[in-house]
């Protein structure tokens, strides 16, 4: 019986190690498509930001405001998000990574404004800024024992809130309002990352034994499209604090 209790105590250790070490690879598989996202975002952002002609075709070259393609470009990526949660379980791990990298060149061109606008070394400067916030959240996420399943429903509805009040801004045009969107939206993406990161850590937890690695490659994505649109939205609400403006 002793012997017994050795090897199935040496079996689960060595399906917990197992576990483990997927956990870990699975998370920087995550973290890896987000940042090459991360860095097509940013090179199709700059690439147009900084050609005044290329720009000139979605914005006004004084006003900077959008003109028609400029707002279908501007609301694209909500439209690609929706269509991408309902398409992917149809997709392949292949056609869903690549879905993802369209998306994140898209959100280049309709963050593109930001080159003409503001100055680069203040864009650098909330860039390091966004990262060194996200950082802590995801790590605190990752790390912490607390349940934080029950933050989900009320930062989506926060989400929600906020897009409407931004379009209704959008009209309105108040610097108080906007001011209050900006520090709101930053609370809640930083709670987002922290929830997102607990979310994907857990949901592998819970499937790895199935040993499904098309399911695992597709949930490694969706984890990075949501820690992705989280650094994004505190980027672009940091900036309207710490963007100097050209």
């Amino acid at each position: 019986m002793a012997e017994y209790q050795t090897i199935r105590s040496a079996g689960v250790g060595a399906r917990s190690a197992q576990i483990d070490a997927g956990l870990k690879a699975h998370m920087n598989k995550v973290y890896g498509l987000m940042s090459v996202a991360m860095a097509l975002t940013g090179l199709v952002a700059w690439a147009v930001g900084t050609a005044p002609a290329l720009l000139a075709i979605f914005r006004d070259p004084v006003t900077m405001q959008p003109n028609i393609l400029g707002w279908v470009i501007m609301f694209a990526p909500l439209g690609m998000v929706f269509l991408f949660g309902g398409m992917i379980n149809r997709m392949s791990a292949a056609a869903a990574q690549t879905f993802f990298y369209v998306f994140a060149a898209v959100m280049g061109l309709s963050i593109s404004w930001i080159f003409a606008v503001f100055t680069g070394v203040s864009i650098a400067q909330t860039f390091f800024a966004t990262a060194g916030a996200f950082a802590a959240c995801s790590l605190y996420g990752y790390t912490t024992k607390k349940d934080l399943s029950g933050w989900g429903s009320f930062l989506i509805i926060g989400v929600v809130g906020l897009i409407i009040v931004s379009i209704i801004n959008i009209f309105v045009g108040s610097p108080a309002i906007a001011f209050a969107i900006s520090v709101i939206g930053v609370l809640l993406f930083a709670g987002l990352t922290a929830y997102d990161t607990q979310n994907i850590k857990t949901t592998y937890l819970q499937h790895a034994h199935y040993g499904d690695q098309e399911w695992l490659d597709k949930s490694a994505i969706m984890g990075a499209l949501s820690l992705y649109i989280n650094f994004i939205n505190m980027f672009m609400f940091l900036l309207q604090f710490l963007g100097n403006r050209e």
